[in-house]
This record gives C-alpha cells, structure tokens and sequence, in this order.
C-alpha cells in the first residue's frame, strides 16, 4: 500500500496511518484529555485524513483503469458489474 515517511526516515503504511487516525479519534473523545491536546490531536487526524483520502483517490483511478482499461475517463463511472448485488 502507499508509504508516507515519518519524522523518524521511517515510511508508515496506509494501514499504520488508518490506525493512528482511529487511536486520535479514540483519545478526542475520552473525557480527561487537556484541550490543547485534543486540539492537537484534532490537527494531527485532519492531515492524516486528507492524506488518506489521496491515497484512496489513487486507489480508486488504478481500480478503475483495471476494471475499465487505460481509455477509460473520469467521467466515466467504472463498471462494477462484478460486484453488483445478485437477487
């Protein structure tokens, strides 16, 4: 999955970063932590979301070229037949 490096030179998985943005959801919305670091945790979690949120985007276009060919275009939606509900 996509890597995005830390202030350590580490790279963190997609998966990693999912996580750290669930534990700063969880540590918001306990009750004993001072405002500042819930701000900062607040400021923290948006980044990672919209990185996030990148990632998935680009997920989503190498899905579709899959799933429709390199012709296809963006306003195009993809053709999921695939997973479409059967009755």
């Amino acid at each position: 999955m996509a890597k995005t490096k830390t202030s350590s030179g580490a790279k963190k998985t997609f998966e990693e970063r999912l996580e750290r943005l669930e534990e700063l959801g969880d540590e918001i919305r306990s009750s004993d932590i001072p405002l500042d670091d819930a701000i900062k945790a607040f400021e923290e979690g948006i980044l990672l979301a919209r990185a996030l949120e990148k990632d998935l985007e680009k997920i989503e276009g190498r899905i579709d070229i899959l799933m429709n060919g390199v012709e296809a275009t963006l306003d195009e939606s993809p053709e999921l037949s695939l997973f479409d509900d059967e009755e």
